[in-house]
C-alpha cells in the first residue's frame, strides 16, 4: 500500500482553482495491482487537472502512451495506442463511498486522494477486447472469416400446435 501512496494527490494546502500533476507510468506501477495484465511495456503518461472547489474537488484524469499487446490472429507482438479521460467528482462525507459511477466520497479528515485505481481503470478499459496488429492482411481475415463458424438463421414462424390454437380463439373472444 505504500508505493501506492506515489499516487496521493495532496489538495489540503492547495488554494481554490486549478492544479496539474503528471506521472510517468510502467510495468512497475501494475505490478501493485494483484492482478495478471492483457497487456506488456507500458509507457504511460497521466496527466491530472484537479479543480478544487470549497466543498468538493473535480478530477480529469487522461492516460495516453502505448502498451504492447499479442495480436490474437497471426500471435505477434505490436504496440497498441493508449488514449482515454475520465472525469470524477470527489465529494467529502463521512465515509469512503465509491458506489456511484463518476461521484466518489471520502471523509472529511482526509487531505489527500489516491487516483492509483482511477489510473489502473482508465488504462484498462483502453485495451480493446479484440487485438489486432496493423499488420495483418486482407487475405488473412478473408481466410479466418471462411472457417469461422457461421450463424445460423431461425425461422421467425413456427407452426402452431392445434391443441393451442382453441385456446388463442378463447383469448380472442374476450
Amino acid at each position: 500500500m505504500d508505493k501506492l501512496r506515489n499516487y496521493d494527490v495532496s489538495f489540503s494546502g492547495l488554494k481554490t482553482g486549478k492544479h496539474e500533476f503528471k506521472f510517468e507510468i510502467d510495468k512497475e506501477f501494475f505490478q501493485l495491482f494483484d492482478t495478471e495484465q492483457d497487456f506488456t511495456n507500458p509507457k504511460i503518461t497521466v496527466d491530472v487537472l484537479l479543480d478544487k472547489h470549497s466543498t468538493f474537488l473535480e478530477f480529469e484524469i487522461k492516460v495516453s502512451g502505448t502498451v504492447e499487446l499479442v495480436c490474437d490472429i497471426t500471435n505477434e507482438d505490436f504496440d497498441h495506442p493508449i488514449e482515454n479521460q475520465i472525469k470524477v467528482l470527489v465529494k467529502f462525507g463521512e465515509e469512503y463511498d465509491d458506489s456511484e459511477e463518476d461521484v466518489i466520497t471520502i471523509p472529511t479528515s482526509d487531505h489527500a486522494f489516491n487516483i492509483a485505481q482511477l489510473i489502473y481503470e482508465n488504462v484498462a478499459l483502453s485495451i480493446p477486447m479484440k487485438k489486432l496488429s496493423p499488420n495483418v492482411s486482407e487475405e488473412d481475415l478473408a481466410i479466418l472469416d471462411q472457417f469461422s463458424p457461421k450463424e445460423i438463421e431461425e425461422e421467425e414462424e413456427h407452426e402452431s400446435d392445434p391443441r393451442w390454437d382453441a385456446l388463442k380463439n378463447l383469448k380472442n373472444k374476450n
